[in-house]
């Protein structure tokens, strides 16, 4: 029984047909009132018995860890992969926790349920929501669907809120710390010169106050085998991924750097010590909208963040 469905004889002689999917996802946002029910671990171990008991081939087990499910559907990586298993049919029965673990955008996660699942003839079953698409009582699968984008809006909402208040305390809200800087380990607000780095960003803005542009400063870099961001990154465990330049030369490709990253670095604020943030309109459901705005439009601050060289150094660069 699940939640009310008795599986009868028929289900049985069906279940040896079924090639079944197990699919687990769990954002950011679900740790916030999830805790370790709605773990990866967990939902993997729940499916994983509950196919097993209904008799069900699982031939593949897809997890996002850190995805969110209510702006981009195509997005987790792991989701799309088993759609394209799907369309290879590989898969015919794909099942989750509950519906919100397939997806938190009422349109999109419809558009699966509704459309793609069956034109592929596949069955889907939410397993918490009673939700089964082999059934006829399923009706309440919409609304479930729409109370679950409310669901992410409004964390959207307060997580938005709460950056944007560190931005006005002049707190750093980034990600991965500026080139040159390195989080604070008793605060990851607050921004520490990096002594291993910040002599390459000091180079840098030494050559453009001289008058030299970012090409330049690019061949400079590579003739004295400098490391580009990306690789420094990589190698401190921030981001496991590799510039076109390492891909393609593994050994020496660290060393190019990319226009546009020097570009950034000498726009910069931070390295006066002040902090620009929102300097990009977000929309739910649509992400970053147009471009970077200006320092007019945008919000910038000024606090007590350490500085790699002083704000005239910086405005020189911008005018030269």
């Amino acid at each position: 029984m699940m939640n009310g469905y008795e599986y009868t004889d028929m289900d049985a002689i069906l279940a040896g047909s079924f090639r079944a999917a197990i699919y687990c996802r769990l954002s950011k946002d679900d740790d916030l009132d999830g805790g370790e029910s709605a773990s990866i671990a967990n939902q993997r171990d729940m499916l994983e018995k509950y196919c097993e008991k209904q008799g069900w081939e699982v031939v593949a087990v897809y997890q996002d860890d850190g995805y969110t499910g209510g702006l981009n559907m195509e997005r987790p990586p792991d989701l799309k992969r088993m759609l394209k298993a799907i369309e290879r049919r590989q898969i015919n029965l794909v099942i989750t926790k509950d519906l919100s673990r397939l997806g938190r955008n009422y349109l999109q996660t419809g558009t699966l349920i509704e459309d793609f699942f069956p034109r592929h003839g596949v069955r889907y079953i939410a397993m918490n929501d009673g939700i089964d698409t082999m059934r006829e009582n399923n009706d309440i699968a919409p609304f479930k669907n729409i109370l679950n984008e409310m669901y992410s809006k409004d964390i959207s909402k307060k997580v938005h809120s709460s950056y944007l208040l560190k931005a006005q305390q002049g707190q750093f809200t980034g990600c991965i710390a500026p080139f040159g800087y390195q989080k604070d380990p008793e605060d990851k607000n607050h921004l520490l010169v990096d002594e291993e780095t910040a002599p390459i960003v000091r180079q840098i803005f030494r050559w453009a106050l001289e008058g030299h542009g970012p090409n330049f400063i690019r061949r400079r870099l590579e003739e004295q085998k400098v490391p580009c961001p990306t690789w420094w990154n990589r190698e401190r465990g921030f981001r496991n991924v590799r510039t076109k330049w390492e891909k393609k030369d593994p050994v020496n490709g660290r060393y190019m750097w990319d226009f546009s990253v020097i570009k950034d670095i000498l726009m910069n604020p931070v390295y006066t010590g002040a902090i620009a943030s929102q300097k990009k309109d977000y929309r739910f459901k649509i992400g970053t909208i147009g471009g970077k705005k200006s320092r007019r439009t945008g919000l910038w601050w000024r606090n007590g963040m350490s500085r790699l060289l002083t704000a005239r150094a910086l405005t020189s660069c911008r005018t030269s």
